[in-house]
């Protein structure tokens, strides 16, 4: 069995150094703030991209050039026979379309995965295509099988300030009016292909119940009924104290998990803003 890469994109959430202690790769994302070119963790920091959003710079995201796609392929394919790469959801972004384009031009030695998953949920993506990697799965075997199961996961993200989203026009200014007036936290999820809205809390304990409680109804009506069976994490935006707090609460719903406490992913946050809170469950594989 040829020896096979696992490469995703900074939409995982992970970092270069969580790439380099995992075995796989992470294709930077490029960020354009003020007309100039960032990439997450090479030359934007999460502190420095956050100083940027609350000062009201001009953030967008931007999907990799074909030139750092393939080249990051080509020197791979230098140490490796197969790759499986791992880009964001294709309702998300082109990126992923791109790639497979790109792929066609290597022989079937680039499997991009369709696995419709950003941010946390992406990462246990990759971490799981590297121990099948490791089992001496093929990467046509992974990519089959990441995309057979691409809709086993769940993220519920609760929204702190309406500010950003009107900012992406992903809401009217009336309605920011009004949910600012009413101080609402609104709760979005990601199941799939979109971001889409979910429900209205008027306080954070409230979002956090709506959360907690869309976690076990997944669970129970969608993954088979045993939490024992799924990964639960917890995200955020510039709130670490509260994602603690949240994880905690989460481990006396479901005990004995390895509940994993990540940032969002940047590509997230420049649409919601600092202050967000987000839980995720994914189907472990079997």
């Amino acid at each position: 069995m040829g020896k096979i890469a696992i490469i995703t994109d900074s939409n995982s959430g992970m970092t270069q150094s969580d790439a380099k202690k995992a075995g796989v790769f992470v294709l930077p994302m490029p960020f354009m703030i003020n007309n100039e070119e960032f990439y997450e963790d090479i030359t934007l920091t999460q502190k420095e991209f956050y100083e940027r959003l609350k000062n009201d710079a001009d953030i967008s995201t931007s999907q990799p050039s074909i030139e750092s796609v393939t080249g990051l392929w080509n020197e791979t394919l230098k140490q490796y026979d197969e790759i499986v790469y791992i880009p964001m959801s294709s309702g998300l972004s082109s990126s992923c379309a791109t790639a497979a384009m790109l792929s066609e031009d290597y022989d079937g030695k680039v499997q991009v995965v369709n696995n419709q998953r950003i941010s946390i949920t992406q990462r246990r993506a990759v971490l799981e295509s590297k121990q099948m990697a490791d089992e001496g799965m093929s990467a046509a075997e992974i990519k089959d099988y990441m995309e057979r199961t691409k809709f086993e996961s769940s993220i519920y993200i609760m929204v702190d300030t309406l500010k950003y989203l009107k900012k992406g026009g992903r809401i009217t200014p009336a309605a920011v009016a009004l949910g600012t007036l009413l101080r609402l936290k609104p709760v979005l999820q990601i199941q799939g292909e979109r971001l889409d809205a979910f429900a209205k809390a008027r306080t954070v304990n409230q979002a956090k119940t709506i959360m907690t409680d869309a976690i076990k109804k997944d669970i129970e009506t969608r993954f088979g009924g045993q939490h024992e069976k799924m990964y639960i994490d917890v995200a955020h935006t510039e709130n670490i104290e509260a994602a603690e707090q949240f994880k905690q609460e989460l481990l006396e719903i479901f005990p004995n998990h390895d509940i994993y406490v990540d940032s969002l992913s940047l590509s997230v946050s420049c649409h919601i803003g600092p202050g967000a809170l987000a839980v995720a469950c994914t189907k472990i594989r079997e």
